[in-house]
């Protein structure tokens, strides 16, 4: 009786146990291709897995954060589609690297956000290096220097020369770019108009709503191309230097990225991408 008993409430038991099993949700963990994938009941869920740099260190892909509104460095002509030195400089890395480019279009700080943040692989947007950048995040080399110009309207004659440049002065400049520091640090304008795209500033000027914009030289004279009442001045603000962006701490990609841009300086590539883009 006892016997029975017993064989009686084991298997209750054991009936319990995989009832209690079956209400738990079966979970199973995966990595692969820097994610990290987690299968419940029915659905999958992926994210990025930590410290993956822009999802594209297994994945076959080099993601570039851009803002395509600084011709000859990035722009665009279909709206889609973002060309430019920084682009052919990157793509020249991606095949060195073995990898497709991806390139993301997005505002200039959001670019500079998106790399500190490790969402893409590395920022080219003409970002001149300065000390501030420097503790954000890693340059590579500079692969070349830039002049800052002042952008005037023709026909208020309200900035006559670089040098009547002044506090009061109602400066246009992108926002997070070299341009909007000095005039923050340096020039203490006290009527800062900031821009997402310089397209936006062009605007403002041609419309008299601001004095001038400080900007970098070769995109300024694509824009006074094609602006016939925009003029440049002729002597330079300061001048930059140019690099790209990568995560603080990214040594092994900013190693890859300095071979390529080394060799690419050397042969003398950097100056016929800048060619390339300014003699349409």
């Amino acid at each position: 009786m006892k016997k029975a008993a017993a064989v009686l409430l084991a298997g209750l038991m054991v009936f319990s146990m995989a009832a209690c099993g079956n209400k738990e949700e079966k979970k199973e963990t995966t990595k692969a291709a820097g994610k990290e994938t987690t299968k419940a009941a029915g659905t999958e869920t992926t994210k990025a897995a930590e410290g993956s740099e822009g999802e594209s260190k297994d994945s076959g892909k080099l993601i570039m954060a851009t803002e395509a509104g600084f011709a000859p460095y990035e722009y665009t002509e279909d709206g889609e589609t973002v060309m430019g030195v920084d682009v052919d400089i990157a793509q020249e890395i991606a095949k060195a690297m073995g990898k497709e480019l991806e390139v993301q279009n997005m505002t200039f700080d959001g670019a500079l956000l998106a790399v500190q943040q490790g969402k893409v692989d590395f920022a080219a947007a003409g970002i001149s290096i300065s000390p501030d950048r420097e503790k954000q995040m890693d340059f590579s080399i500079e692969y070349t220097t830039s002049k800052q110009v002042v952008v005037v309207n023709k026909n208020a004659n309200r900035v006559a020369s670089v040098d009547d440049l002044t506090a009061d002065t109602v400066v246009g400049v992108q926002t997070g770019t070299v341009a909007d520091i000095y005039c923050q640090d340096d020039l203490g304008t006290k009527d800062l108009k900031q821009y997402g795209k310089f397209m936006e500033a062009a605007m403002d000027l041609k419309n008299d709503k601001i004095d001038c914009i400080i900007m970098d030289a070769l995109p300024a004279e694509e824009m006074v191309k094609e602006n016939d009442d925009l003029a440049v001045l002729d002597k330079e603000v300061f001048t930059d230097r140019y690099a790209i962006a990568v995560k603080k701490g990214n040594t092994e990609l900013l190693e890859q990225i300095n071979e390529v841009l080394q060799k690419l300086v050397d042969e003398g590539k950097v100056e016929e991408f800048i060619v390339n883009h300014t003699t349409k």
